[in-house]
C-alpha cells in the first residue's frame, strides 16, 4: 500500500470542486466572504472525500471487473484500510464542522449517514438512489446558508430546490444512457423498470419544475437575474426536451442532454453568483 492510493481513492478533484462551491455557496448566500469559509471548505471537502472512500468500499467486487485500475481493486489500498480512512475523514469532517455552526454540524453528521446509506443501499434503490445524489448536490447551499445563519439558510432554499430537481433529471437520464451496462451488472434502476422514454418523459417534468423554481429569486435579485436565468433555462429546457424523442440508450447518449444540462447547471450557478454580488 502507498501513500498514492489513499490519495486517488478520494478523488481529490471532486472533492476539493465540492468544498470550493460550498464557498461559492456562501459567497451567494452574503454577497461576501469571511475567513470562516475556508473552515467550510474544509468540511466539505473532507465529507466529500469520505463519501467517495466509503463508495469505493461498497464497489469493490464491481470495480475488480469495471475499474480494475482503481486503488481497491489494483491493491494500492485494503479493503479493511479503506473503511478506517473513510471513517478518519467522516470524523475529521464532522469534528470541524463543530467549530463552524450548529446548522452546519446537523447537516454534516445528516449528510455522513446518507453517504454511507447511499453507498451500501439506496445506490441499488430505483429513484432513491436518485434523489439522494440529487439531495447531496444540492446541499451545498444549505452548507453555505447553514454558515451565514438561520435567517440565510432560508434564503437559500429556492437556490437547494433548483439544484434539486435539475439534478435529479440529470441523474435520470443519466440512468437511461446507461442500461444495457446496468442491466449486465445485474443493477435495479429507474429506466431499466420504465424504459428510455418514459424516464425521459418524468425528467422533462422535473426540470419544468426546476425551470419554474428558477424564477422565484428575481424577487430579490430582479430583473437581471430574470434575464440571466432566463437564457440557462433555455439549454436546461432545449436539453430536456432532446431527451424527449429517445427511445433508446444510444439515441440517449446522442442527443448530449445530460451534458446541456451540466452545462446548464454551472451556468446557473455563475448567474447565481453574480446576482448575489451585483444585485
Amino acid at each position: 500500500m502507498g501513500l498514492a492510493g489513499f490519495f486517488t481513492i478520494t478523488r481529490p478533484a471532486n472533492s476539493f470542486v465540492a468544498g470550493l462551491a460550498a464557498v461559492v455557496a456562501y459567497l451567494i448566500a452574503t454577497g461576501t466572504l469571511v475567513p470562516g469559509v475556508i473552515l467550510l471548505m474544509a468540511v466539505v471537502t473532507l465529507i466529500t472525500a469520505a463519501g467517495n472512500v466509503i463508495n469505493d468500499y461498497f464497489d469493490a467486487e464491481i470495480d475488480a471487473i469495471n475499474r480494475p485500475e482503481r486503488p481497491l481493486p489494483s491493491g494500492t489500498v485494503s479493503r479493511n484500510a479503506a473503511l478506517v480512512y473513510a471513517g478518519v475523514l467522516f470524523f475529521l469532517g464532522i469534528l470541524l464542522s463543530g467549530f463552524t455552526s450548529p446548522l452546519c454540524l446537523v447537516i454534516a453528521l445528516f449528510n455522513a449517514v446518507l453517504l454511507v446509506a447511499y453507498a451500501a443501499r439506496l445506490k441499488s434503490t430505483p429513484f432513491f438512489g436518485n434523489v439522494a445524489v440529487s439531495y447531496l448536490a444540492a446541499s451545498i447551499f444549505l452548507f453555505g446558508g447553514a454558515l451565514a445563519g438561520g435567517d440565510r439558510l432560508l434564503d437559500m432554499l429556492p437556490l437547494v430546490v433548483i439544484t434539486f430537481l435539475a439534478m435529479l433529471a440529470r441523474e435520470l437520464l443519466k440512468d437511461a444512457e446507461d442500461i444495457e451496462g446496468d442491466r449486465a451488472g445485474g443493477a435495479d434502476t429507474l429506466p431499466i423498470r420504465i424504459g428510455v422514454r418514459k424516464t425521459a418523459l418524468l425528467a422533462f417534468i422535473f426540470t419544468v419544475a426546476a425551470i419554474a423554481a428558477s424564477m422565484l429569486p428575481w424577487f430579490w435579485w430582479g430583473a437581471w437575474y430574470l434575464l440571466g436565468i432566463a437564457l440557462v433555462d433555455i439549454v436546461i429546457i432545449v436539453a430536456a426536451v432532446r431527451a424527449l424523442g429517445c427511445t433508446d440508450p444510444a439515441r440517449l447518449k446522442a442527443a448530449g442532454s445530460t451534458n446541456l444540462l451540466k452545462i446548464g447547471m454551472f451556468a446557473s450557478l455563475v448567474v447565481f453568483t453574480l446576482s448575489a454580488v451585483y444585485l
